[in-house]
């Protein structure tokens, strides 16, 4: 894997791929080189069976703040914007269906479109001083980089509206209480719990849980019957696996689970 980018620093911990938004002139904002390179990231770890996880997060103060003010200034014609939108299935759209679980810790503001991607996560970890800032209607702008789509069904329609509406900001704690995020921990120990917590993803049934994931993303626009139906059809996939063979033979063992080496054999045959 490609390791050396000019706005991200990417790295491994064991079966984690670390991202890591590192463009401090801009404030890891959401430039045209930044969305390239992230799109590039997550399309290796997409093909990259050794990836079991993923751990994104911002270096510096901030962790994404937005939108990039000096492109928007030149870049605001229809067909500018139109162009921009249609790329966000070679970057934002492969990151949210990517079948492998994703942990976000949230180390400082994550504004406008930058919420966006840190709602792109399954798992959300904020520093004490991390804060969720909506933004778009002090530019006269409408919501975007999925925010209208994830908000209200992570908080709720009407927290969602107040909440945009308002221009409101977040802290650490309200967007806990909202359940946006899974923990607060110290500043400091951001990085230590956001490992961890991948780390422990990793260690599990993590192709089972991503594609418990891509099933879950349907579930809102979906019947009960055809949810059946596709809980049937991921059953009978996760069952016919490594992951399954070696979670119920450890259970009928009475012993702990090793996922990542039956994986691993399953590979190398």
């Amino acid at each position: 894997m490609q390791t050396s980018f000019k706005t991200l620093n990417i790295s491994r911990d064991g079966a984690v791929l670390v991202i890591k938004l590192d463009s401090p002139k801009t404030r890891n904002s959401l430039t045209a080189e930044l969305r390239q390179e992230l799109g590039a990231v997550v399309a290796t770890a997409e093909t990259d069976r050794s990836v079991r996880a993923v751990y994104l997060t911002g270096n510096g103060p901030t962790f994404c703040s937005g939108g990039d003010f000096k492109m928007l200034q030149k870049a605001s014609d229809p067909w500018s914007v139109h162009r921009r939108f249609r790329g966000l299935q070679r970057w934002l759209l492969p990151l949210l269906y990517l079948e492998k679980p994703v942990v976000v810790g949230v180390n400082g503001p994550a504004v406008g479109g930058g919420m966006g991607l840190a709602l792109s996560g399954d798992i959300l970890i904020a520093g004490a001083s991390a804060t969720f800032v909506s933004g778009f209607f002090r530019l006269g702008a409408v919501p975007d980089i999925g925010m209208m789509y994830h908000l209200p069904r992570l908080i709720g329609m009407a927290r969602a509206k107040n909440f945009l509406f308002a221009n409101s900001t977040l802290s650490a704690q309200q967007a806990y209480d909202f359940g946006l995020v899974s923990k607060v921990v110290a500043d400091d120990e951001l990085e230590a719990a956001g490992l961890a917590e991948a780390r422990r993803l990793a260690a599990g049934p993590a192709e089972t849980i991503g594609l418990a994931k891509s099933l879950m993303a349907r579930s809102f626009e979906t019947s009960m019957a055809d949810m059946f139906a596709f809980e049937g059809l991921g059953q009978a996939l996760a069952m016919s696996g490594a992951e399954f063979k070696e979670g119920f033979s450890a259970a009928v063992e009475k012993r702990n689970a090793d996922f990542l080496s039956a994986t691993n054999a399953e590979e190398a045959e």
